[in-house]
């Protein structure tokens, strides 16, 4: 199963790490089955923060999705329109156990120069790159 790393806006990783967002909404995903996600957080903190274990994932019509994830979603409905505006179908990786990193790593510990636009995937050692964690 490949790993992925995912730029997801700090607002939506502390939700993540919170619990409060159980859904990683997408409007394209990997075309390989994804079994985890590192999470980069993007500016101001601009780190890899933590890794997530994806139960499944899912693609819908924007509407039927918001209705299977809205108690979970993390973002407001109005975010979630806006985001899938125009888009035939959304997409969404179902987040399960989540392990922060205590540090956080920089981009460099991966072997990756620049953040991903979408997402980047991750060789098994540069997923298992192993540091200080913590299961929340």
């Amino acid at each position: 199963m490949a790993s992925i790393l995912l730029s997801i806006k700090p607002e939506y990783v502390e939700r993540i790490h919170a619990g409060s967002k159980k859904y990683e909404f997408r409007k394209r995903i990997a075309k390989k089955t994804v079994g985890k996600i590192l999470m980069y957080s993007t500016a101001p903190i601009m780190k890899v923060v933590g890794e997530v274990q994806i139960v499944e994932t899912i693609s819908a019509s924007p509407s039927a999705m918001w209705e299977q994830t809205k108690e979970s979603a993390g973002i407001t409905r109005d975010k979630f329109r806006e985001y899938f505006k125009g888009c035939k179908t959304a997409y969404a990786y179902h987040l399960g156990e989540v392990t922060r990193y205590s540090p956080p790593k920089d981009l460099s510990e991966f072997n990756i120069n620049f953040p991903p636009q979408s997402f980047i995937y991750l060789s098994r050692e540069q997923s298992d790159n192993e540091a200080p964690t913590e299961i929340l």
